[in-house]
């Protein structure tokens, strides 16, 4: 399974998104597009990244850019597993 598809997965049980999860794409905007994702949700999103993919995120790592999209959040796991 690639990269983009674990984090989709992710995010759509994380978020409870349901059918519109699965119509996410790398090119889908995420903050300020999914009422789902607000402040809380993106810390519990942040757990479940580094509980499945075995990574750590500091604080500092994380920038309104990398929930820009499921594309640069995708980049922003790779990069960290990388």
């Amino acid at each position: 399974m690639s990269t983009l598809n674990e984090v989709k997965n992710l995010l759509t049980d994380t978020l409870n998104l349901g059918a519109a999860g699965e119509a996410l794409s790398a090119e889908s905007p995420l903050l300020g597009s999914l009422p789902e994702l607000d402040s809380m949700a993106v810390v519990t999103l942040i757990g479940a990244l580094e509980e499945h993919f075995g990574i750590a995120i500091d604080d500092d790592d994380i920038s309104g850019a990398t929930f820009e999209t499921l594309g640069s959040l995708t980049a922003f796991v790779d990069g960290k597993l990388g």
